[in-house]
């Protein structure tokens, strides 16, 4: 076997198959496994493709009497596949390296530039940044830069900030990272406090679309602690800020009164529309919930209502109050969690007791001197 008369169409024609059928179809069809060490890289795209696979395949265009060669055929290592392949003119990197400072550094300051945009309301694209991106990072794949940006999600998870919601929080954070991202917080601390404000800036439900609006709660994915407690100023504290929007917080009780409209004509039953209560307007907060409606058997549904425009993630404040109402009433109490609520509302619910469903974390306490024996 020899890889003298594969020629640089050959190994072209093997990278169109390859984008056609994607990596997993391509390495199937040819019967390799991910490379481990060297990738070859497409230098207009920063696009990465397993560089024995593509010999393999480049050399079925080249024989295609003896058709593409296996795993098995190949008698030396990808050394030999990255010496054709430069020969050829191509780029081969090395890939399964940690991460650099610099490349965190660069992912971490990408991943803020597109949150400034979203919390301004403004369009941009996930697959544009990436490929920016992958053409500075050369070993760095569309998959694993996605892995990079969901860890940071992580990070501004565990500090109670809005991430981008594309980028769902995921674990295995490298520790570089975390301090990358608290030291870019740290420097740019002016610029974090626009991004916050822009998304509580914010207050209008971007549709009245009720129907395809409820979503199945989500799976939170156990995040691996920080070695030291993060903190940051009160003013970055999106979740209380979300808590003390009232214009927002209307917007989402208004809403959510409308989606109930919808659901119990829906369900067969609009004599009820007239009943649905909004009590936390009429009355005002402190009942232990915001609004009474109910379900299509006359049972009572009492509705807490919380709105963000952050992702599906966001923490929330529960108040004491309602914390105990939701005891007290059982599976009657449902808290209504809305979120991307100016771009595109959606809404889970959590019904019953809230100790049951959500992680509840003391933030502040009611103090009195203590009493000391006279």
């Amino acid at each position: 076997m020899s890889f003298g008369d594969i020629n640089s169409q050959h190994v072209v024609a093997a990278l169109r198959e390859f984008d056609n059928l994607g990596r997993t179809a391509f390495l199937t069809k040819y019967g390799f496994g991910k490379s481990r060490e060297y990738m070859l890289r497409d230098p207009a795209t920063g696009n990465l493709y397993d560089s024995k696979a593509i010999v393999g395949a480049a050399y079925g265009y080249a024989f295609p009497e003896s058709g593409p060669l296996r795993a098995e055929d190949f008698s030396g290592g990808e050394a030999t596949v990255e010496r054709k392949l430069t020969e050829l003119g191509f780029e081969v990197v090395r890939v399964g390296q940690d991460w650099s400072p610099d490349e965190v550094a660069l992912a971490v300051a990408d991943y803020f530039e597109m949150l400034q945009k979203e919390s301004k309301g403004l369009g941009y694209s996930k697959s544009e940044h990436n490929e920016h991106l992958r053409r500075r990072l050369k070993t760095r794949s569309k998959a694993s830069i996605e892995l990079k940006h969901q860890n940071i999600s992580a990070v501004l998870d565990q500090l109670g900030l809005p991430y981008i919601q594309g980028y769902k929080p995921r674990t295995n954070l490298q520790e570089l990272l975390r301090n990358t991202v608290l030291e870019y917080i740290g420097k740019r601390s002016d610029s974090l406090i626009k991004v916050v404000d822009g998304f509580e800036e914010q207050t209008d439900a971007g549709n009245k679309q009720y129907l395809g609006a409820l979503v199945d709660v989500p799976q939170v994915e156990r995040l691996a602690a920080a070695r030291k407690t993060l903190r940051l100023p009160r003013k970055f504290d999106f979740a209380a800020r979300d808590e003390s929007n009232r214009m927002l917080g209307n917007s989402g009780e208004s809403w959510v009164v409308g989606y109930e409209e919808c659901r119990v004509i829906q369900e067969m039953r609009p004599d009820l529309v007239s009943k649905i209560d909004w009590v936390s307007k009429r009355l005002g907060d402190g009942a232990g919930y915001d609004i009474l409606s109910f379900e299509s058997n006359d049972t009572e549904r009492y509705i807490e209502v919380k709105t963000t425009n952050g992702g599906s993630l966001t923490p929330f404040v529960v108040s004491r109050n309602e914390l105990e109402f939701s005891e007290e009433i059982g599976e009657r109490f449902c808290l209504y969690r809305l979120f991307d609520f100016s771009n595109a509302p959606k809404l889970f619910i959590l019904r019953g007791s809230l100790s049951a469903s959500l992680t509840l974390d003391a933030m502040d306490y009611r103090a009195r001197l203590k009493s000391v024996a006279l």
